[in-house]
């Protein structure tokens, strides 16, 4: 499964992606679409214990926020993980802006 999602990224993954491989924020690894425990998320850095999610639209009805809260949940309690989320718009059209945070969160 993960791998189908790797080779099949959004457009926003890919951008996002292509900013965080080969160490180029704060010489941290990433990982993209990396199984932890039941899910598989976008982004992972074990380093700093960080899982990024890229919300595209269908994230934002009802039965969504209440999975995407019980998945965040589920990583917090579990495996001690944080949780950042951007949505596409902000990767697609506000990269500069993503980079920065992470940054910021990464130090």
């Amino acid at each position: 499964m993960a791998r189908s999602l790797r080779s099949n990224m959004t457009d926003a993954e890919r951008k996002l992606w292509s900013e965080l491989r080969g160490k180029k924020i704060n010489n941290l690894q990433f990982y993209r679409q990396r199984p932890i425990g039941r899910y598989i998320v976008d982004f992972y850095c074990p380093k700093k214990n960080l899982v990024i999610e890229i919300d595209g639209g269908q994230h934002y009805e009802d039965m969504a926020i209440k999975l995407d809260e019980k998945r965040t949940n589920y990583l917090k309690e579990e495996f001690n993980l944080r949780i950042l989320r951007f949505t596409n718009l902000e990767v697609l059209k506000n990269i500069e802006g993503v980079i920065i945070r992470l940054i910021e969160e990464t130090k």
